[in-house]
């Protein structure tokens, strides 16, 4: 008897054990069967060369940008210019950029759903990508040839309209070069959503917010500037003599002397906060694809250090997506809608399901944007040469990032219109390009030209 009481219990814990197991396997089959489905091990849903034959990418304009033809092979765009000028928000059919669209969004592509898993699925699903593949092309025209990325959002919708990322390639003909040449270094990174840079003189945004904010005389204040200064017992260089300048002239003139002692003042703690509300020290999630994370990290630094990270240079880095999403902030009264890439998915017999807007947190109050868009319409004004961008209320900031002494620096454009037809916020960045105004300023009239035209 005691022996049949035992062999019971001992089939009850392993019914228990059964059961126990069933219910973390259907936990685990409701959270992750879609990436299950749409793993490249599934070779219903992907060829040989692991190219996914379910779904077609499109723009927001219904270009169709990649699909499956009748033989069941991917297809891409026409166009070599479009394809090279789309890549990275596509992806290619080998799966190398992993924040393209055909692998970041291969369960949406798939048509995978919890009830009959990826049955059908080879017809799979129309993606609609938010971004204007022409506004694309017309970006990657304006870089030239030169690394670096250009974007443009709505910070009102969080819609991506433009993600260019460079160098590029053709998909439909890729070089037999591309894993040995110099000149496609990097290529399968999306430089926009993946990487962060020295930030240079944008990043005196940062810096003028916490003064807004903790220097209550800050306005009635001038900065005597020479063209050089001792802070912190060393020197600190500018690119010009300015002379005396209130806040909004030392701004315009991007004056390292005023916004050095700025930072020498406001404290490495003051700094490393505000940069951190600013959301340039975090990783965004767009769409499931997660940013590269900045850095200002001021711990240990000397009082010199301090005046070089309140300028954009020391040890800072930022990511392009963050520091547009705080061009955005700006633009919108301090708070940020997060970007997004889909526009829709289009699945066949029903309708296409909502989009959501996220906002992000506050990062600075709302009269010290208003204060900081005012000085950065000036610079547009008094600095980077209204006609440039004629028709529009533009407000921008540039950075020349000094990222060595062999190397040309780092271009950066980066600011937002107010226009509420067009509430656009947008970033350019070219590596090693030169002057941020000049060549980075450039390629952002262009881009936000065809913007409005669009």
């Amino acid at each position: 008897m005691k022996k049949l009481e035992r062999r019971a219990r001992l089939c009850l814990v392993l019914a228990g054990l059964l059961l126990a197991g069933l219910g973390l396997f259907l936990l685990r089959f409701g959270f992750s069967g879609s990436r299950w489905a749409s793993s490249p091990f599934n070779r219903h849903l992907y060829n040989r060369d692991g190219a996914l034959i379910s779904g077609t990418v499109l723009d927001r304009n219904g270009t169709v940008l990649s699909y499956v033809d009748d033989n069941g092979d991917r297809r891409c765009a026409d166009g070599k210019t479009l394809r090279k000028a789309t890549l990275h928000a596509v992806g290619d059919p080998q799966g190398n950029i992993g924040t393209g669209a055909l692998t970041a969004f291969a369960r949406k592509l798939t048509g995978y759903s919890l009830l009959l898993g990826a049955y059908n699925a080879r017809a799979g699903n129309d993606l609609y990508l938010t971004i204007d593949a022409d506004l694309n092309k017309t970006a990657y025209q304006a870089l030239d040839g030169r690394k670096g990325t250009v974007a443009v959002y709505n910070y009102k919708t969080g819609e991506v309209l433009c993600m260019v990322s460079s160098p590029s390639y053709d998909p439909k003909n890729i070089p037999d070069d591309l894993e040995t040449n110099d000149q496609y270094q990097g290529v399968y990174l999306n430089r926009f959503l993946s990487s962060s840079f020295t930030p240079g003189s944008v990043f005196k945004t940062v810096t003028l917010a916490a003064a807004l904010e903790k220097l209550p005389d800050l306005y009635s204040r001038t900065f005597h500037c020479e063209g050089s200064a001792q802070i912190g017992g060393e020197t600190v260089t500018c690119t010009a003599a300015h002379g005396e300048q209130t806040i909004q002239d030392a701004l315009a003139n991007s004056c390292n002397i005023a916004f050095g002692q700025l930072a020498e003042e406001l404290g490495a703690s003051t700094l490393e906060k505000y940069a951190g509300k600013a959301g340039l020290t975090r990783s965004y999630d767009v769409n499931g694809i997660p940013t590269a994370a900045g850095s200002v990290d001021l711990s240990g630094a000397s009082d010199n250090d301090l005046a070089w990270a309140g300028v954009g240079q020391y040890h800072d880095s930022v990511n392009p997506c963050a520091l547009m999403i705080y061009m955005g902030a700006i633009a919108n009264g301090g708070k940020a809608v997060q970007p997004t890439l889909i526009q829709k998915v289009v699945s066949p017999g029903l309708p296409a399901l909502p989009q959501f807007t996220h906002t992000t947190r506050r990062m600075i109050k709302a009269d010290t944007a208003q204060a900081m868009a005012d000085m950065m319409a000036n610079n547009v004004s008094a600095t980077y040469g209204a006609k440039r961008f004629s028709g529009m209320d533009l407000c921008a900031k540039s950075g020349t990032a000094e990222v060595g002494a062999d190397q040309k620096p780092h271009a950066w454009f980066a600011g937002f219109l107010r226009n509420e037809e067009a509430p656009y916020a947008f970033v350019v960045l070219v590596e090693n390009g030169g002057s941020g105004s000049e060549v980075a300023g450039t390629v952002a009239a262009k881009v936000l030209k065809a913007a409005l035209a669009s």
